[in-house]
Protein backbone atom coordinates (compact mmCIF):
# COMPACT_ATOMS: atom_id res chain seq x y z
CA UNK A 1 0.00 0.00 0.00
CA UNK A 2 1.61 3.32 -0.51
CA UNK A 3 0.57 6.27 1.93
CA UNK A 4 0.67 9.86 0.87
CA UNK A 5 0.54 12.34 4.21
CA UNK A 6 0.58 16.20 3.56
CA UNK A 7 3.36 16.09 1.01
CA UNK A 8 4.45 19.32 -0.30
CA UNK A 9 6.96 19.98 -2.92
CA UNK A 10 8.39 22.97 -4.54
CA UNK A 11 10.02 23.98 -7.58
CA UNK A 12 12.17 27.49 -6.77
CA UNK A 13 9.51 29.31 -4.88
CA UNK A 14 6.20 27.79 -6.53
CA UNK A 15 4.26 25.31 -4.71
CA UNK A 16 3.38 22.25 -6.81
CA UNK A 17 1.85 19.96 -4.03
CA UNK A 18 0.15 21.00 -1.11
CA UNK A 19 -0.15 19.45 1.64
CA UNK A 20 -1.62 16.34 -0.42
CA UNK A 21 -2.84 13.14 1.17
CA UNK A 22 -3.66 10.13 -0.97
CA UNK A 23 -3.60 6.35 -0.05
CA UNK A 24 -3.51 3.88 -2.90
CA UNK A 25 -4.65 0.23 -1.95
CA UNK A 26 -2.67 -2.83 -3.26
CA UNK A 27 -3.89 -4.60 -6.30
CA UNK A 28 -5.34 -1.98 -7.92
CA UNK A 29 -5.31 0.21 -11.25
CA UNK A 30 -5.90 3.94 -9.78
CA UNK A 31 -5.54 6.81 -11.75
CA UNK A 32 -4.68 10.59 -11.65
CA UNK A 33 -6.30 12.70 -13.59
CA UNK A 34 -5.85 16.56 -13.66
CA UNK A 35 -4.93 19.63 -16.23
CA UNK A 36 -0.98 20.32 -17.03
CA UNK A 37 0.42 21.90 -13.76
CA UNK A 38 -1.83 20.29 -11.47
CA UNK A 39 1.39 17.77 -9.87
CA UNK A 40 0.22 14.53 -11.86
CA UNK A 41 4.34 13.97 -12.90
CA UNK A 42 5.58 15.39 -9.44
CA UNK A 43 3.23 12.92 -7.17
CA UNK A 44 4.93 9.78 -9.32
CA UNK A 45 8.50 11.10 -8.96
CA UNK A 46 7.58 11.61 -5.59
CA UNK A 47 6.46 8.05 -5.15
CA UNK A 48 9.26 6.61 -6.79
CA UNK A 49 11.78 8.65 -4.59
CA UNK A 50 12.89 10.23 -7.54
CA UNK A 51 11.98 13.19 -6.14
CA UNK A 52 12.46 14.00 -1.83
CA UNK A 53 9.08 16.31 -0.51
CA UNK A 54 9.95 19.42 1.56
CA UNK A 55 7.30 18.14 3.84
CA UNK A 56 5.25 15.21 4.60
CA UNK A 57 6.23 11.32 4.55
CA UNK A 58 5.44 8.73 1.30
CA UNK A 59 5.68 5.30 2.51
CA UNK A 60 5.38 2.10 0.86
CA UNK A 61 3.63 -0.81 3.34
CA UNK A 62 5.48 1.67 5.94
CA UNK A 63 8.46 2.00 4.62
CA UNK A 64 10.25 5.57 3.45
CA UNK A 65 10.61 5.31 -0.40
CA UNK A 66 13.33 7.91 -0.77
CA UNK A 67 16.72 7.04 -0.05
CA UNK A 68 15.79 2.92 0.29
CA UNK A 69 16.98 1.33 -2.23
CA UNK A 70 14.99 -2.47 -0.90
CA UNK A 71 11.86 -0.22 -1.80
CA UNK A 72 12.95 0.73 -5.09
CA UNK A 73 13.70 -2.12 -5.52
CA UNK A 74 9.95 -3.13 -5.83
CA UNK A 75 9.12 -0.41 -8.36
CA UNK A 76 9.14 0.32 -11.73
CA UNK A 77 8.80 3.77 -13.80
CA UNK A 78 7.69 5.02 -17.25
CA UNK A 79 8.39 8.61 -17.07
CA UNK A 80 6.51 10.72 -19.64
CA UNK A 81 9.98 11.57 -20.66
CA UNK A 82 11.50 8.50 -21.76
CA UNK A 83 15.07 7.92 -21.81
CA UNK A 84 17.09 5.25 -23.04
CA UNK A 85 21.16 4.97 -23.52
CA UNK A 86 22.87 6.60 -26.71
CA UNK A 87 22.02 4.49 -29.83
CA UNK A 88 20.86 1.23 -27.39
CA UNK A 89 18.46 -1.22 -28.88
CA UNK A 90 16.08 -3.38 -26.37
CA UNK A 91 18.73 -6.49 -25.52
CA UNK A 92 21.43 -4.00 -24.20
CA UNK A 93 18.44 -2.16 -22.21
CA UNK A 94 17.37 -5.66 -20.73
CA UNK A 95 20.64 -6.08 -19.67
CA UNK A 96 20.57 -3.29 -17.82
CA UNK A 97 17.18 -3.58 -16.41
CA UNK A 98 18.49 -6.94 -15.36
CA UNK A 99 21.19 -5.70 -13.64
CA UNK A 100 19.22 -3.31 -11.67
CA UNK A 101 15.82 -5.43 -10.57
CA UNK A 102 16.34 -8.65 -9.22
CA UNK A 103 13.07 -10.25 -9.98
CA UNK A 104 13.62 -8.83 -13.95
CA UNK A 105 11.60 -12.08 -16.06
CA UNK A 106 13.76 -12.25 -19.24
CA UNK A 107 11.11 -14.87 -20.24
CA UNK A 108 8.22 -12.25 -19.32
CA UNK A 109 10.92 -10.07 -21.81
CA UNK A 110 10.67 -12.45 -24.48
CA UNK A 111 6.55 -12.59 -24.36
CA UNK A 112 6.38 -9.09 -24.36
CA UNK A 113 8.78 -8.54 -27.43
CA UNK A 114 6.17 -11.16 -29.48
CA UNK A 115 3.02 -9.02 -28.10
CA UNK A 116 4.20 -5.83 -28.79
CA UNK A 117 6.19 -6.99 -32.53
CA UNK A 118 9.52 -5.07 -31.80
CA UNK A 119 12.61 -5.97 -33.25
CA UNK A 120 15.00 -6.10 -30.23
CA UNK A 121 18.48 -5.56 -31.97
CA UNK A 122 17.16 -2.32 -33.68
CA UNK A 123 18.00 1.24 -32.52
CA UNK A 124 15.58 2.40 -30.13
CA UNK A 125 16.37 6.52 -31.58
CA UNK A 126 14.76 5.41 -34.99
CA UNK A 127 11.70 4.30 -33.44
CA UNK A 128 8.33 6.13 -33.73
CA UNK A 129 6.78 7.68 -30.65
CA UNK A 130 4.56 4.99 -30.17
CA UNK A 131 7.35 2.30 -30.44
CA UNK A 132 9.52 4.20 -27.71
CA UNK A 133 5.78 4.21 -25.38
CA UNK A 134 5.78 0.01 -25.68
CA UNK A 135 9.60 -0.45 -25.66
CA UNK A 136 9.32 1.05 -22.56
CA UNK A 137 6.45 -0.79 -21.47
CA UNK A 138 7.99 -4.02 -22.31
CA UNK A 139 11.08 -3.46 -19.89
CA UNK A 140 8.82 -1.99 -17.06
CA UNK A 141 6.31 -5.37 -17.21
CA UNK A 142 9.45 -6.88 -16.88
CA UNK A 143 10.73 -6.17 -14.35
CA UNK A 144 7.86 -8.19 -12.25
CA UNK A 145 7.86 -5.07 -10.16
CA UNK A 146 5.11 -4.77 -6.88
CA UNK A 147 4.38 -0.95 -8.03
CA UNK A 148 3.76 -0.05 -11.76
CA UNK A 149 4.07 3.69 -12.57
CA UNK A 150 2.99 5.18 -15.92
CA UNK A 151 3.36 8.83 -16.86
CA UNK A 152 0.67 9.85 -19.50
CA UNK A 153 0.31 5.67 -19.96
CA UNK A 154 -1.15 5.71 -23.15
CA UNK A 155 0.57 8.76 -25.11
CA UNK A 156 1.53 7.75 -28.72
CA UNK A 157 -0.07 4.71 -28.86
CA UNK A 158 -2.93 3.66 -31.46
CA UNK A 159 -5.80 2.00 -30.54
CA UNK A 160 -4.88 -1.51 -30.70
CA UNK A 161 -2.13 -1.12 -28.70
CA UNK A 162 -3.34 0.91 -25.93
CA UNK A 163 -5.94 -2.39 -25.45
CA UNK A 164 -2.95 -4.25 -25.37
CA UNK A 165 -1.05 -2.28 -22.91
CA UNK A 166 -4.93 -2.35 -20.82
CA UNK A 167 -5.09 -6.12 -20.70
CA UNK A 168 -1.58 -6.54 -19.60
CA UNK A 169 -1.99 -3.91 -16.84
CA UNK A 170 -5.26 -6.10 -15.71
CA UNK A 171 -2.96 -9.26 -15.75
CA UNK A 172 -0.33 -7.71 -13.51
CA UNK A 173 -3.70 -6.61 -10.80
CA UNK A 174 -4.93 -9.81 -11.21
CA UNK A 175 -2.34 -12.24 -11.76
CA UNK A 176 0.39 -10.55 -9.17
CA UNK A 177 -1.82 -8.41 -6.96
CA UNK A 178 0.59 -6.03 -8.38
CA UNK A 179 -0.19 -1.84 -7.80
CA UNK A 180 -0.24 0.26 -10.89
CA UNK A 181 -0.33 4.03 -10.68
CA UNK A 182 -0.97 5.55 -14.09
CA UNK A 183 -1.77 9.17 -15.20
CA UNK A 184 -4.02 11.16 -17.96
CA UNK A 185 -5.42 14.39 -19.04
CA UNK A 186 -8.35 12.75 -20.05
CA UNK A 187 -11.26 10.72 -17.46
CA UNK A 188 -12.28 8.93 -21.00
CA UNK A 189 -8.91 7.54 -21.33
CA UNK A 190 -9.15 6.34 -17.40
CA UNK A 191 -12.61 5.50 -17.34
CA UNK A 192 -12.66 1.33 -18.55
CA UNK A 193 -9.16 0.57 -16.96
CA UNK A 194 -8.82 2.19 -13.18
CA UNK A 195 -10.33 0.64 -9.93
CA UNK A 196 -10.13 3.87 -8.77
CA UNK A 197 -9.61 8.05 -9.43
CA UNK A 198 -8.64 10.81 -8.02
CA UNK A 199 -8.45 14.31 -9.51
CA UNK A 200 -5.48 16.63 -8.79
CA UNK A 201 -6.05 20.45 -9.19
CA UNK A 202 -3.72 23.25 -7.33
CA UNK A 203 -1.41 20.31 -5.92
CA UNK A 204 -4.11 18.72 -4.17
CA UNK A 205 -6.37 15.67 -4.74
CA UNK A 206 -9.92 17.86 -4.59
CA UNK A 207 -11.77 14.29 -5.27
CA UNK A 208 -11.25 10.46 -4.69
CA UNK A 209 -13.42 7.98 -5.14
CA UNK A 210 -13.85 4.73 -6.25
CA UNK A 211 -14.83 3.89 -10.43
CA UNK A 212 -17.97 1.52 -9.31
CA UNK A 213 -19.47 3.63 -6.87
CA UNK A 214 -19.13 6.52 -9.06
CA UNK A 215 -21.09 5.18 -11.67
CA UNK A 216 -23.29 3.61 -10.10
CA UNK A 217 -24.40 6.33 -7.34
CA UNK A 218 -25.14 8.96 -9.82
CA UNK A 219 -27.56 8.61 -13.05
CA UNK A 220 -29.88 10.46 -14.91
CA UNK A 221 -33.81 10.02 -14.98
CA UNK A 222 -36.29 11.28 -17.76
CA UNK A 223 -40.03 11.60 -16.74
CA UNK A 224 -42.88 12.89 -17.73
CA UNK A 225 -46.50 13.42 -16.38
CA UNK A 226 -50.04 14.47 -17.26
CA UNK A 227 -50.39 18.02 -16.14
CA UNK A 228 -48.11 20.77 -14.69
CA UNK A 229 -45.27 19.77 -12.04
CA UNK A 230 -42.01 20.93 -11.29
CA UNK A 231 -38.47 19.55 -8.86
CA UNK A 232 -41.04 19.90 -5.83
CA UNK A 233 -43.26 16.40 -6.81
CA UNK A 234 -39.99 14.32 -6.32
CA UNK A 235 -39.75 15.25 -2.47
CA UNK A 236 -37.65 12.64 -1.01
CA UNK A 237 -35.23 11.62 -4.07
CA UNK A 238 -31.94 13.24 -4.25
CA UNK A 239 -31.87 15.68 -7.31
CA UNK A 240 -28.59 16.91 -8.19
CA UNK A 241 -30.01 18.94 -11.07
CA UNK A 242 -33.40 19.34 -12.49
CA UNK A 243 -33.99 20.85 -15.66
CA UNK A 244 -37.60 20.52 -17.83
CA UNK A 245 -38.74 20.88 -21.18
CA UNK A 246 -42.41 20.88 -21.97
CA UNK A 247 -43.61 18.01 -20.09
CA UNK A 248 -40.49 16.05 -19.79
CA UNK A 249 -37.81 16.56 -17.06
CA UNK A 250 -34.56 15.55 -17.12
CA UNK A 251 -32.83 14.80 -13.30
CA UNK A 252 -29.42 14.07 -12.24
CA UNK A 253 -30.04 11.90 -9.12
CA UNK A 254 -27.73 10.67 -6.14
CA UNK A 255 -28.90 7.27 -4.31
CA UNK A 256 -29.80 3.75 -4.57
CA UNK A 257 -30.93 3.21 -8.55
CA UNK A 258 -33.70 -0.07 -7.38
CA UNK A 259 -35.03 2.43 -4.66
CA UNK A 260 -35.27 5.71 -6.88
CA UNK A 261 -37.30 3.46 -9.39
CA UNK A 262 -39.54 1.71 -7.19
CA UNK A 263 -40.49 5.67 -5.91
CA UNK A 264 -40.86 7.41 -9.03
CA UNK A 265 -42.97 4.42 -10.49
CA UNK A 266 -45.47 5.19 -7.77
CA UNK A 267 -45.92 8.23 -8.63
CA UNK A 268 -47.33 6.93 -12.32
CA UNK A 269 -45.41 8.76 -14.56
CA UNK A 270 -46.71 8.38 -18.36
CA UNK A 271 -42.33 8.51 -18.81
CA UNK A 272 -40.02 6.92 -17.15
CA UNK A 273 -36.55 5.65 -18.30
CA UNK A 274 -33.56 5.55 -15.93
CA UNK A 275 -29.91 6.09 -18.11
CA UNK A 276 -26.41 6.15 -17.01
CA UNK A 277 -24.03 8.59 -16.66
CA UNK A 278 -19.95 8.58 -18.12
CA UNK A 279 -17.71 9.14 -16.08
CA UNK A 280 -17.15 12.70 -17.20
CA UNK A 281 -20.63 13.92 -16.64
CA UNK A 282 -20.28 11.91 -13.22
CA UNK A 283 -17.37 14.15 -12.51
CA UNK A 284 -19.26 17.22 -13.56
CA UNK A 285 -21.74 17.07 -10.92
CA UNK A 286 -19.78 15.26 -8.28
CA UNK A 287 -17.57 18.81 -8.35
CA UNK A 288 -20.65 21.18 -8.85
CA UNK A 289 -21.53 19.71 -5.26
CA UNK A 290 -17.93 20.68 -3.77
CA UNK A 291 -18.33 23.91 -5.65
CA UNK A 292 -15.67 23.80 -8.35
CA UNK A 293 -16.41 24.30 -12.25
CA UNK A 294 -15.02 21.14 -13.83
CA UNK A 295 -14.64 22.74 -17.10
CA UNK A 296 -12.17 25.10 -15.37
CA UNK A 297 -10.22 22.26 -13.29
CA UNK A 298 -9.44 20.38 -16.72
CA UNK A 299 -8.00 23.28 -18.10
CA UNK A 300 -5.49 22.15 -20.19
CA UNK A 301 -3.18 25.80 -19.76
CA UNK A 302 -0.47 25.64 -17.13
CA UNK A 303 -1.20 27.62 -14.74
Amino acid sequence: MITITDVIKRFDRKVVLDHLNCTIPEGCVYGLVGSNGSGKSTLLRLISGIYRPEGGTITIDGQPVFDNPDVKKRISFVPDELFFLPHTDLRRMEKLYASVFEGFSHERFEALLKDFSLNPKANINTFSKGMRRQAATILALSCRADFILFDETFDGLDPVMRNLVKNLLYREVIERRATVVITSHSLRELEDTCDQLALLHQGGIIFESDVDHLKTSLFKVQVAFEGDYDRTRFEGVDVLNFTKRGSVASMIVRGDRAETEARITAMHPVLFEILPLSLEEVFVYEMGQRGYEFSEVLKQEVQ
